[in-house]
């Protein structure tokens, strides 16, 4: 059996606290991004926003950035959508959800911007 590596996140070190699996991969770019927009709306998922201060990211309540984008499939719109969040809130950390209104449950949801460690 191999060895399963421990990943030191730690309430203690904020600097080292993760927010899903995508958090223990390097920042995605603009081309990565826009691919993970691209296969949200391939799916037929409704994108939405939100953004919060880090050291409240362990909790349920982000701040929703306006309304879910219900239907949109024009992937700049989106974009421009989430670059507008992370100028408005340089230091908050702005996450990209995709709902899947036929499960009615959240099919993609990503940290695609993060903000300063406090």
């Amino acid at each position: 059996m191999s060895k399963v590596q421990d990943y030191t996140s730690r309430l203690s070190d904020p600097a080292s606290r993760r927010m899903g699996t995508f958090s223990y991969l390097p920042e995605m770019d603009d081309a990565q991004i826009r691919k993970q927009v691209e296969w949200i709306v391939k799916h037929g998922w409704n994108p939405a926003i939100e953004h919060t201060e880090p050291q409240f990211a362990k909790s349920n309540y982000w701040y929703m950035w306006k309304l879910p984008m219900f239907g949109e499939t024009d992937v700049d719109a989106i974009l421009a959508e989430l670059k507008a969040c992370h100028e408005a809130n340089p230091d908050n950390h702005v996450r990209l959800i995709g709902y899947n209104n036929y499960t009615q449950s959240q099919g993609a949801n990503m940290v695609v911007y993060r903000g300063t460690p406090v």
